[in-house]
């Protein structure tokens, strides 16, 4: 199969996204779906960089707001306040990162990985302001 045909595929495959009900509403009291909420996440991001202490590289934030709710295709979202849910949220949703994103070509795939696992792991001042986003 094509890179081509392999990028496709997974641009068919993100579109369950839509579909994943969050546990937060929307304004007229409905609940929102995860992208939805990945959208509003790099709107806050772009209007809140001028509050951040260092500058930062909003094309990497932007990156890494449309990736980090992948891993919610398969896991679903995680209700902030079920501890117990919370524990393995990230396991679950590591799980799901990898099934979604092993349809892309390798090099694309290890990429967008390594960025969903930098925020995760709040390894750079562009995934601190994306968890600052990420509450909006």
């Amino acid at each position: 199969m094509s890179n081509l045909n392999k990028t496709v595929d997974f641009i068919t495959e993100i579109e369950k996204l839509k579909s994943v009900t969050r546990f937060n509403r929307t304004l007229d009291g409905r609940f929102e779906n995860s992208a939805e909420h990945s959208w509003q996440g790099a709107i806050a991001a772009m209007v809140l960089q001028d509050y951040y202490p260092e500058r930062l590289n909003m094309e990497k934030v932007m990156s890494m707001l449309l990736i980090h709710d992948l891993g919610e295709i398969y896991a679903g979202d995680t209700w902030v306040f079920d501890d117990e849910k919370k524990l393995h949220a990230h396991d679950r949703e590591l799980a799901s990162i990898e099934k979604t994103m092993s349809l892309l070509p390798e090099v694309t795939y290890v990429s967008m990985k390594n960025s969903w696992l930098e925020f995760e792991k709040e390894q750079s001042p562009e995934a601190c302001l994306l968890y600052t986003s990420d509450a909006a």
